[in-house]
């Protein structure tokens, strides 16, 4: 189960996914009409939503944590099929499918890591500054 696509945490992904492949589950992939819609597809509404509000959204909603909620969601979903974005090739399943699944995890971790370490390095940067002024002027 390590290597299948939605059970990197062993959690409901992992269940839902087995699931579905096994055709236990009531539900199964959707599709509209013959054509397969992939979770990037709906990915895409949430990002466009919060763009929305981040645009000409009130204030009160534009730092609401469930928009938060929804950003990642969306970007998670199509995060999750990257080689298929990317190659255009549906290969979800196979081993290429794991390796999309590690780059995205790989370039979100990393854009996480920065945005989170953004305020940090800002108020070194003021604190040094402010330091070397103080000593200049001294």
């Amino acid at each position: 189960m390590t290597g299948t696509p939605g059970c990197e945490s062993g959690g409901g992904g992992c269940w839902t996914t087995h699931g579905i492949r096994g055709g236990w589950l009531p539900w199964g992939n959707i599709s509209a009409g013959s054509t397969h819609l992939h979770h990037y597809n709906f990915g895409i509404a949430p990002l466009a939503g919060v763009g929305l509000v981040a645009v000409r959204g009130d204030q009160a909603y534009v730092g609401h944590p469930g928009i938060g909620a929804l950003y990642g969601t969306g970007s998670a979903l199509i995060a999750d099929e990257f080689a298929l974005l990317l190659d255009l090739k549906d290969v979800y399943w196979a081993k290429q499918g794991r390796i999309s699944v590690d780059v995205s995890l790989g370039i979100l971790s990393a854009l996480g890591l920065y945005l989170t370490a953004v305020p940090f390095w800002h108020e070194i940067t003021k604190v040094s500054r402010d330091h070397v002024r103080e000593r200049l002027a001294a």
